[in-house]
């Protein structure tokens, strides 16, 4: 897989997000686009890459660790009654091109590929917009389309035997500090600020979720991490995100993402086809609950 050029994002006038397409890393990383670094507009990184405590972390992007028992995760797969285990099993997440580049996003085609079959067939939009003087929006949307011929599934290892683990999808790794971030967030006990179109469900009122804890493997409008000078703001902007529950590290290093197989595997028919979005407000400084509420709102609106 040969290297090229990142492709960089620009919001505000300011460069914003590099995303490399054709990243140079071993198999068992499972190699695929990503984007890092991403930077508050005071140009602070918010991402990190390559971390040593799992080194195929891999900034902001879409990863699976387990379609039809391939990894396209990286490192070791979890398998039951055995816990994680070194296999010859990664996947690659293949760019075969971008539909649209320009310095406020792409629209980009990719495929997913192991042991010589090809998948899934993604469809992937990425946009960035400006919210105020020290706060802009990444909004990532992917579809994806089982092309293999076949039914196939999507797991977790948390439906692999391991409870606490559902991670697989949208994923962001964010940098470790000498302190562990704040974690807040709307969960289904509500949080003063709620998406546009959830009214009644999630956001109407409360306190809302405080703490790694309260907020890891619950359904909520948005959750946030809280580092030195920085508020990310995780925001599921469909109804269908929505109802994957979010997928919460503070303590042993800073990552959110939402879970596509959290309960039980998430079926894909062949020929079937579903679509993930997220948005992330990208602020500097620390956020109250009512500034970030108030920024997914505007971010999801825009």
């Amino acid at each position: 897989m040969n290297p090229e050029a990142p492709t960089v994002l620009r919001c505000a006038g300011r460069s914003v997000a590099r995303y490399t397409t054709r990243p140079d890393l071993a198999a068992d990383h499972s190699p695929r686009p990503y984007l890092h670094p991403v930077t508050t507009l005071a140009g602070r990184p918010v991402t990190e890459t390559v971390p040593e405590d799992h080194p195929h972390h891999l900034g902001a992007g879409v990863a699976v660790p387990d379609v039809a028992g391939h990894n396209f995760w990286g490192g070791r797969t979890f398998v039951r009654d055995l816990g994680p285990v070194e296999l010859d099993n990664h996947g690659v997440q293949r760019h075969d091109g971008f539909k649209l580049c320009d310095p406020d996003g792409f629209v980009e085609e990719l495929s997913w590929t192991a042991g010589g079959e090809r998948l899934l067939r993604e469809h992937r939009t990425v946009a960035t917009t400006a919210l105020t003087g020290t706060a802009w929006a990444l909004d990532l949307t992917f579809s994806l389309t089982n092309v293999s011929g076949r039914d196939l599934s999507i797991g977790s290892p948390a439906t692999n035997g391991r409870p606490g683990a559902a991670y697989g999808g949208f994923f962001w790794r964010a940098p470790k500090e000498a302190t562990a971030p704040l974690v807040f967030g709307a969960g289904t006990g509500g949080t003063g600020g709620e998406v546009p179109g959830t009214e009644g469900t999630t956001g109407s009122g409360g306190s809302g979720l405080d703490g790694e804890a309260a907020a890891h493997g619950v359904r909520g409008d948005w959750v946030a991490l809280s580092g030195e000078g920085w508020t990310l703001v995780f925001a599921g902007a469909t109804a269908r995100t929505r109802e994957d529950p979010w997928f919460v590290r503070a303590a042993e290093y800073p990552g959110v993402g939402s879970s596509l197989a959290h309960d039980g595997r998430l079926p894909v028919g062949a020929g079937e086809t579903f679509v993930r979005r997220v948005v992330t407000v990208v602020a500097d400084g620390r956020l109250d609950r009512d500034s970030a509420a108030a920024l997914v709102r505007k971010a999801v609106a825009s």
